[in-house]
């Protein structure tokens, strides 16, 4: 073994350990001492994160921040590893958000020159546009980091209409239109509730939980398909060519969506009822462009929310829809 094989090996040992001797290592890589601590020198000195600690009980450890092992990638590996990235950077809150920037110009710093430019050209081709639907979310790596490890989180969670303090336990999170959800059981409600990262103004306490106490999933990819197969509702909107056209840039109603070959088209699919909120705003502004056929409550919920708009913009009980838009004109 090459002495630069071997370093590389002893960086992946090393990474695979919480803590070592040096007599460990010579024994392993079946070399002297004196040249396992010439190589971890060599290794410190090219900031990989060890300290020593002298004496009988002494030894090496690895920081916490850990750096890995060079691997090697073929041309389309790195091109994949790029899509992943670049399949993230129209999301302006990630949970490691200055590391993906970070990893990514180190990634590209090392690729041939050909390859760099190969793709710097997809990178102007190819994009993978997310709608521009943004709330900061500054809580979002520490909601990360209590999703990874387990634990429940109290929080002060401000929704639509209140603000108030939450015991959660965390099932996972996942992202959808440029917005970050927190699926997690509530203690208050004893039941799983969805929770905006971005509404959740602070973590007031962070603590592990007995496993198994709450009925939560084990896993996030499992809540999600059961919130998939969970129909509440027998939803049909119909919709003229510019309601078509809206929806079809919307992943949740375009697979609903059936066009006819004269004109227009429907929605005709199944909707949970947590769905029916989101719904009634995203087509409100369709105004006649969209017709809500069915179910009757989103039907009512459509009803509520053009009452209060009305209400909004007529200041007399008096006055007419029509007089109220002549009015604002």
């Amino acid at each position: 073994m090459s002495k630069a094989e071997r370093l590389i090996e002893m960086m992946i040992t090393i990474n695979a350990k919480k803590d070592f001797t040096a007599g460990e290592l010579a024994k392993e890589f079946s070399v002297s001492k004196r040249t396992i601590l010439r190589d971890l020198q060599e290794l410190e000195q090219a900031d990989f994160p060890l300290y020593s600690e002298v004496g009988a009980a002494g030894g090496y450890h690895v920081l916490r921040e850990r750096i890995l092992p060079p691997i090697a990638f073929s041309e389309s590996e790195a091109m994949a590893v790029f899509f992943a990235c670049q399949a993230l950077q129209y999301y302006r809150d990630l949970p490691f958000e200055q590391e993906t920037i970070s990893v990514l110009k180190k990634f590209l710093n090392c690729l041939p020159l050909d390859v760099q430019n190969s793709i710097t050209q997809i990178q102007n081709k190819v994009v993978f546009w997310i709608p521009d639907r943004h709330c900061d979310s500054p809580l979002l790596k520490a909601m990360f980091l209590i999703v990874i490890n387990r634990h429940a989180a109290t929080i002060r969670y401000s929704s639509t209409y209140s603000e108030s303090t939450r015991t959660i336990i965390p099932v996972g999170l996942y992202a959808m239109n440029g917005l970050w959800y927190c699926p997690a059981y509530c203690t208050a409600a004893e039941q799983i509730r969805v929770f905006r990262v971005d509404r959740i103004k602070e973590i007031i306490e962070e603590k592990p939980y007995p496993k198994g106490k709450y009925p939560i999933p084990a896993s996030i990819q499992e809540y999600l398909e059961k919130t998939e197969v969970k129909n509440d509702y027998h939803m049909k909107i119909e919709l003229t060519d510019i309601g078509v056209k809206r929806c079809e840039s919307e992943c949740l109603l375009a697979n609903g969506l059936k066009t006819f070959s004269t004109g227009g088209g429907i929605i005709d699919m199944e909707i949970n009822h947590a769905a029916l909120e989101w719904v009634a705003d995203y087509i409100l502004p369709f105004g006649n462009n969209a017709t809500v056929l069915e179910p009757a409550e989103l039907i009512n919920l459509m009803r509520q929310k053009i009452y209060e708009l009305h209400k909004h913009y007529c200041t007399s009980e008096n006055i007419s829809v029509s007089e109220a838009v002549n009015n604002l004109v």
